[in-house]
Formats: C-alpha cells, structure tokens, sequence
C-alpha cells in the first residue's frame, strides 16, 4: 500500500473550518494505515493546540502570526512582531523537517501552512495544498505555483489560482454526522410538527447584523404559527432573548427555539426546510450535502471578502439566495423567508441545485490526490 509506513506531515491552523477537514483526512489515513506516522504543524496558541492532541494526533508547534491589514498603531506593533517571527520561523521549520523527514506534507490553509509548505518544496517533499474557498487566500495564492498538487472545494477558484500543475475539484469532508442525519427521525427528536422550520445562525461568536435582523423577522412572524423557528445567537449574542421579549414576543411559544449555541447541528440541519447563515466554506458544503435551501448573508468582515464569492459560487447556481449584510433589513428577511416558504417549487429547485452541488466523498478524493504526490 502506498503510504504504509511513510510519514505524512499536515500543517494547518487557526480555525476549526482549516483544522476539522485536515483531521478529517488524517483520521483516514490511520484507519487504512495504521503504521503510517502522522504529524500535525500549528501554533500553540489557536484552536490547533487542542483539536489536534484531542483526535489522538502528534503536533508540533512554531511561532507565527498574520499580518494586520489596518495600520492602527496597535497593528503596526503587531505586524513588526510577525516579522520577527518570521526571520525565526523558517529555522524552526527546517529543525522539524529534518527530524521528522516526511514523505509528504499537506496544507490546509491558515498562515501556517505558508512557511511549512514553502520550505518542504524547496527541500524536493512532496507537498500539496488544499483551498477551501471560492476565493482563494494569500498563502494558498503563492503556494500554488509551488507545490505538487492543489485541491480545491470551489472550481470557481481555479481562475484565480497560478498553479504549477493542474488543480483538483476534490470538494471539502463534511462529518459523518451530517450526512447520515434523517429528516423524518430529526423532526421527531425536536418535537416538530408538520408545519416548516427555519434554522438561523451567525456563527459560533453571533454575529450582530444576523441576530438584529432575525430578532426583527420573529417580530413580524411568530404570531403568525406558520412554522418554527430555531435560532442560535452566538458567543456575543445573549442580549437576543431580552430584546425578543421587549419586542413582545413569547419566548414560551413552541414554535421559538433559542440557543447561544447548536450542538446537534445534523440533527437540526437535516429538520429544517430553510436555513439562514453565514458562508463559510463548511456550512456550504454541509447546505449542499443535505440539499437544503439557504438564504446566505456573508461576513464582509473576513479576509478577500471571502465570504461573499463562497456564497456567489451557489447563488449563480440556482442553490441558495443571496443577502449581502449592507442591504440587510428585518423586512428584507421576513420578505424573503416567507416568499421562500410560499414557494415550494423555488425550494425544490434550490434545494436540486445544492445537491448537484455536494461532493460527499471529499476525504476520500484529498486521500487519493495524496497517494499519487506520494508515488511520485
């Protein structure tokens, strides 16, 4: 077998959207090769640093950073420390490159994959990289003409990409959870009736453009008992409840479910009829997955605007309909959902488009694409 007995390095890190499919991966790879070594590179103070040990893998760490795109004095500070760090980090690399000398190394984004990836293909490793977005990021830009093999979830980021051979489409894994979820046992679990539900969410912080305009929409529909609505407000979002019940609405009414948090989203996600959400490279595929139609209100508060051209590689498709943030208004979003609702034949079609959309068997592709960097 290809990789048994070889050493595979992954850097990754930063946010669970890189880390989770990297585990992903590297958990296959255990499985079919069990004496094959794996070693994780990230930092030790982002979300690696727990996600990694935690799934059972050996991680390693070096000293890096972003750099601040506004020029604020406390971001100039911190753009000279990255520097700083990044006249160490190439040392630190090599140091790990050349104890653990790996047969291959994979990116998965964050500004850790950078040095990694940059000095394994100087050394003649094997590498490749894999792009989550629809607009690829400034790391993945410059490793691109680098590394052996470039995996994309988007073809949409082929055009945007100088890559030294020929991308792959290998979509993003998606967890097992979400694709066995069943819509007919998940409404039972919730307790729901036959009438429609609305799954809204801004991301695990909340975000507040989202909660304003969800908070105004329940104001305008929940006396009407026409369908349920979940909502997960997030982190910075516990004012939401409060402000509902200003606004006269009935918290105790069972067709209102709100959480700071969603910690069953298959369950949740396979029950509902529409979603709201941001739209990050995850949620996407997961919308595409289990075919669920979508209103998509991307961050403009992210890098490259990525958001907005993840949300766009749908919404030119037919799967999803798009609300950009500055055009966001409480009426705006009752409109919508309710058209939405109103419509079966748009969900069906929206909810067609996604599943022409979905790539299930992403980990399986990423392995594959590896095998080969590997045998060559």
């Amino acid at each position: 077998m290809l990789l048994d007995q070889k050493r595979i390095l992954f850097a990754t890190g930063g946010t669970a959207g890189h880390i989770n499919p990297a585990l992903s991966v590297a958990g296959l790879v255990r499985r079919l090769h069990p004496d094959c070594e794996i070693l994780f590179i990230g930092t030790a103070d982002h979300m690696e640093a727990t996600l990694v040990p935690a799934a059972g893998f050996a991680l390693r760490t070096i000293e890096i950073s972003g750099f601040q795109r506004s020029l604020r004095p406390q971001n100039i500070k911190r753009n000279l420390g990255t520097l700083l760090r990044l006249l160490r980090v190439t040392g630190q690399v090599e140091a790990i490159l050349e104890d653990f000398r790996p047969d291959a190394v994979i990116g998965f984004g964050g500004y850790v994959s950078g040095p990694v990836l940059r000095t394994a293909a100087k050394r003649g490793v094997p590498t490749a990289i894999h792009e989550q977005n629809a607009f690829p990021g400034v790391t993945n830009k410059a490793l691109a003409r680098r590394v052996d093999a470039v995996m994309l979830t988007s073809p949409a980021a082929a055009a945007r990409l100088e890559c030294k051979n020929e991308p792959v489409i290998t979509g993003l894994p998606i967890r097992h959870e979400i694709l066995k979820a069943e819509r007919a046992q998940s409404r039972r679990e919730l307790h729901l009736d036959e009438r429609p539900m609305v799954l809204s969410m801004g991301g695990s912080l909340g975000a507040r453009a989202v909660n304003e305009a969800v908070c105004g929409m329940l104001t305008q529909l929940w006396k009407q008992h026409s369908c349920h609505f979940h909502h997960a407000y997030g982190q910075y979002g516990k004012w939401v409840p409060e402000e509902l019940q200003k606004q006269g609405v009935d918290l105790a009414a069972p067709e209102i479910t709100l959480r700071e948090y969603i910690d069953d989203m298959p369950r949740c996600m396979a029950a509902a009829d529409l979603v709201i959400s941001r739209a990050g490279a995850s949620a996407l595929c997961e919308l595409q997955a289990m075919q669920k139609p979508s209103i998509l209100i991307p961050s403009p508060n992210v890098t490259e605007n990525h958001q907005y051209h993840n949300a766009k590689a749908l919404t030119d498709r037919g799967a999803a309909v798009l609300i950009e943030e500055k055009d966001l208004t409480p009426a705006l979003l009752a409109q919508t959902v309710q058209s939405l609702l109103a419509d079966g034949e748009k969900l069906h079609s929206i909810a067609e488009a996604a599943r022409a959309m979905a790539v299930t068997d992403a980990t399986e592709r990423i392995y594959a694409v590896l095998c080969s960097i590997v045998q060559k």
